[in-house]
């Protein structure tokens, strides 16, 4: 059995045994691994007012960012994961703390202010760009990191990765579309976001999250993958253990707060969490965070039973972070599924089959 789950505090996140709750999670679990219904999960943590639900862990194949196949591991409490396009989510909250440090430009301001460096690539529609649009993935530039998947070189952020300088790559890239008007998803967003951070901080984006948010939030060992330029995957190359990862969702929930202590702007966690811009039919983008409403309990009539919005942090291969603000709920989930169609479903079964078809 796992150590109990340190708060920061030196506290423990204290555990429900015999709850209902629990029992039915555990036991919808069980019977959903059985069945193959969900596959190749590698953690699942679940905490519902800072309680401990539950904690499994599973041995399954993985991959590593920018190292490739690991083979099978077998997790545990201590291993760290890939949280792939998690990572966007905790730059935005990097972002939040450095802004409030005076280190960053504020989101109304010119994105390319913030790279004088690039000062050629300035015409009529980059001046428009500002860091609200980069926040919220409404550039309006060519970009195109859905169609194609990640081991084909035309992919948008493979191909930034690949390039000579990433930053130019990505400010040079043909507006195509009114800045703010609508969403295309871009890792080349927060790397630039992760740029400014560096800049502003005189920090790698790794050594500012261990200062400023990692450490203060009681974390063990973690990593931040880079390229062969040094440069950090911003979007996706962020790497903690499952119970760590569930701290940024109990964070959240806090309004950034622990232990009386602000560690993120409580207005930027608003910020974040409020919705700018429709992704899909069904999801809403604040700032590098979906939004949705989920619904769960026996229908009353036509409606479901219950409505709620939810937070979620989402990487490829199945990594999730599901956050309830009503339920006070958690979910922290890391997977194996990397560059399958079906990727989608074991998180999403594990959400809604598993954990809300348990609360009564």
């Amino acid at each position: 059995m796992a150590p109990p789950l340190q708060l920061a505090s030196g506290q423990q996140y204290p555990t429900l045994p015999s709850d209902q709750f629990a029992n039915d999670v555990v036991r919808r679990l069980d019977q959903a691994v059985a069945e193959r219904r969900v596959w190749n999960l590698h953690g699942l943590l679940v905490l519902q007012n800072g309680k401990l639900i539950v904690e499994r862990y599973f041995e399954g194949q993985d991959r590593e960012r920018g190292v490739g196949d690991l083979g099978s591991v077998k997790f545990s409490a201590e291993t760290l994961h890939d949280l792939r396009s998690c990572s966007k989510s905790i730059v935005a909250l990097l972002y939040g703390i450095a802004l409030q440090q005076g280190k960053v430009p504020a989101p109304e301001e010119s994105l390319l202010f913030g790279f004088p460096e690039y000062r050629d690539l300035a015409d009529e529609k980059r001046s428009r760009l500002t860091v609200h649009h980069a926040l919220s993935m409404t550039m309006g530039i060519d970009w195109d990191e859905s169609s194609l998947p990640y081991a084909d070189p035309r992919n948008s952020e493979i191909a930034m990765d690949a390039a000579p300088d990433r930053y130019r790559y990505i400010l040079e890239r043909p507006i195509v579309d009114t800045p703010g008007s609508h969403w295309t998803y871009c890792g080349g967003a927060p790397a630039l976001l992760a740029r400014l951070i560096a800049k502003g901080t005189g920090k790698s984006l790794h050594d500012f999250a261990r200062e400023s948010l990692f450490d203060p939030l009681g974390m063990g060992p973690t990593q931040w993958a880079a390229g062969p330029d040094g440069e950090p995957f911003a979007a996706s190359g962020a790497r903690m253990s499952v119970r760590d990862f569930s701290r940024i969702g109990t964070l959240m929930l806090s309004g950034g707060q622990l232990d009386g202590h602000q560690i993120v702007p409580a207005e930027w966690i608003r910020r974040c969490t409020t919705p700018v811009v429709s992704s899909d039919e069904l999801r809403r983008y604040g700032y590098q965070w979906f939004l949705l409403d989920v619904a769960f309990g026996k229908p009353k009539g036509w409606a479901a039973g219950r409505l709620e919005r939810m937070w979620m942090a989402q990487g490829e291969g199945g990594q999730r972070l599901f956050i309830i603000p009503a339920l006070q709920l958690v979910i922290a989930l890391t997977a194996g599924n990397y560059e399958t169609e079906d990727q989608w479903i074991p998180p999403t079964r594990v959400l809604r089959e598993i954990v809300l078809a348990s609360i009564s």
